[in-house]
């Protein structure tokens, strides 16, 4: 069944997981601030042991800190309910807070963070209640060997019926409504799979924007594999519970009533908390 409409969102918040970003957060605060329609930038520092959370108040945004690394999809969801929050306490009395579009970015992105401006327009415009970045081939040599890429598009296509080109793109742009439709969010790398699923599955409009973006690549040494191993883990458990959810609630696979759009844990679960040498880094996979 889908969804009931909601008015679209008038601005954006920019909301960025970052852990030991300090060369990098700088420059992507300053560039997300330049994005059309962004009226705050809110960095989650999850256990950095460098300056990250300093730098990026001093480039302009406002910092939560996790005293411990509690992985992505916790960062995320904390700066998303603080956002909720924030939003909740500025309403008037008697009156529905307006809820800001959520625009997640990667902090090591740094000046190309501005070119994630084509994701808000579309959940700004009302024509799309989540976007998913497509990501250039990236400068720097690297990346895996696509199991991890080739599980994830699989299971979602299996699941929901969407066609995701970049299954595992972390820069996505979601709208109150969507955010909530994704929780609770899966465990470590398993988030954005599992959110396009069932964000999909609730009969959300889902568009895929091509944006010109650039960060860091995993290489190919050992830790780097291990790196993907854990990935292939997370990404296998997400779908695996969702295929379960699936049976159990009497549905079938790749039935979202989702629109789609492939054209160029529980919000306090430990569900959502990974640990892993760099939880932040999205390329290569």
């Amino acid at each position: 069944m889908s969804a009931q409409p909601h008015p679209a969102p008038e601005a954006v918040a920019a909301i960025i997981p970052a852990m030991n970003e300090s060369q990098r957060i700088g420059a992507t605060v300053a560039a997300a601030k330049q994005i059309p329609g962004v009226d705050m930038v809110l960095v989650v520092d999850d256990g950095s042991v460098d300056d990250t959370g300093t730098l990026a108040r001093r480039a302009g945004a406002e910092v939560i800190t996790h005293p411990k690394n509690k992985g992505k999809a916790a960062a995320m969801m904390t700066g998303a309910f603080a956002l909720r929050n924030r939003e909740i306490s500025d309403a008037d009395p008697g009156v529905d807070p307006h809820h800001r579009a959520l625009l997640f970015i990667d902090g090591d992105l740094e000046d190309s963070a501005m070119n994630t401006a084509p994701l808000a327009e579309p959940v700004l415009a009302g024509r799309a209640d989540m976007t998913i970045a497509i990501l250039p081939v990236q400068k720097r040599k690297g990346g895996g060997f696509g199991f991890v890429v080739g599980l994830a598009k699989k299971g979602i296509a299996e699941l929901s019926g969407f066609d995701a080109t970049q299954p595992l793109s972390g820069m996505r742009c979601l709208s109150r409504e969507a955010f909530d439709a994704a929780l609770p969010f899966a465990a470590g790398w398993g988030v954005e799979a599992a959110m396009t699923i069932d964000v999909v599955n609730a009969g959300l409009r889902v568009e895929e924007v091509e944006c010109d973006l650039h960060h860091r690549v995993t290489g190919r040494d050992l830790k780097a594999q291990l790196h993907r191993a854990a990935q292939y883990r997370d990404v296998a458990r997400a779908i695996l519970v969702r295929r379960l959810r699936a049976k159990r609630n009497g549905g079938t696979p790749g039935g979202g009533s989702g629109s789609a759009d492939s054209t160029p844990a529980d919000s306090g679960s430990s569900e959502s908390t990974q640990n892993s040498s760099d939880p932040h880094k999205e390329t290569g996979k």
